[in-house]
């Protein structure tokens, strides 16, 4: 029987039209029981209620949280009302959304993506299984002297976990602009944290500035997890990334889709890039176009 897949993308009004273009090749890459959950503002829900149907379920912001968080007016700032201060920042409360999305979704597999990805083949929960175990997304020794905030992410996750000390770098690196989870483990972190914490995992969360939520997934399943049931298969190569926010011209877009790898399903250019909307949809039929589609 095959495993069922969910896919998981926070957003909010700018991104609709990015958004819009991702939910297209979920759409036409993914099987017809696979539901795509976009977590957005609630201010921003109108934008987003032309994608909602059977296979788009759009959730604002506060259906998944407690109801003691609670936004603070003409800021990206949300205050917990059980500790106020200091505020929770925006990019951090996001971070918490998607893991208890991932951690509320009836399926086997989530697929977590930024707006700015598109998927460039057909994607099943089995794309990331090796022997019938659901890979790990992991760079080895991806995290070296330099990189600040990984090794703060590193520090504040073994800290919720209950681990010791950030071992000797280099570090691994887990963070990727398209991820997979299992929601049955997210569920088991999240009872981790609060045991360790003795806080609501939310509320230990957010109380971190610097804070990865795939680094913390990461160190969960290789350290917690594999101690007990082994390490997971890895994978470094589902995601064709493109991070440099300086916008592509034509060219420079055909070349990078050109280079799409053979175990890549998807592609991102990063939103911060300002690529030209038609250079980027250029790049993205470019890839399905190497990509076989």
């Amino acid at each position: 029987m095959s495993r069922k897949l969910a896919v998981i993308t926070p957003s909010y009004g700018p991104d609709s039209e990015l958004f819009g273009e991702l939910h297209r090749s979920v759409l036409h890459h993914t099987s017809e029981d696979t539901v795509h959950h976009v977590i957005v503002p609630t201010a921003d829900e109108p934008v987003f209620a032309k994608f909602a149907g059977p296979r788009c379920r759009i959730w604002t912001e506060p259906e998944l949280l407690p109801r003691r968080y609670v936004r603070i007016p003409h800021s990206g700032l949300w205050a917990n009302l059980r500790r106020p201060w200091p505020p929770v920042r925006g990019w951090v409360l996001q971070q918490a959304l998607k893991i208890a999305a991932a951690a509320n979704v009836d399926a086997d597999v989530a697929l977590l993506l930024d707006s700015d990805v598109v998927l460039v083949r057909p994607t099943r929960a089995e794309s990331f299984t090796t022997d019938d175990r659901l890979c790990l997304y992991r760079v080895e020794d991806g995290v070296h002297a330099g990189m600040d905030r990984h090794i703060k992410w590193h520090h504040a996750a073994r800290g919720l976990l209950g681990l010791p000390a950030t071992k000797t770098l280099p570090l691994p690196d887990y963070v990727s602009s398209l991820n997979f989870w299992d929601p049955a483990l997210v569920r088991e972190m999240q009872e981790r944290i609060t045991k360790v914490t003795r806080r609501h995992w939310m509320d230990a969360f957010n109380s971190h500035l610097h804070i990865s939520e795939f680094i913390l997934y990461g160190v969960f399943v290789d350290e917690v997890v594999g101690a007990s049931a082994g390490r997971p298969p890895y994978t470094d190569s589902v995601c064709h990334n493109r991070w440099d926010d300086t916008p592509l011209d034509l060219a420079a877009a055909l070349d990078f889709a050109d280079r799409l790898t053979p175990s890549a399903v998807g592609m991102m250019i990063s939103a911060k890039s300002r690529t030209p909307w038609d250079v980027r949809l250029a790049a993205v039929q470019r890839c399905a176009k190497v990509a076989g589609g």
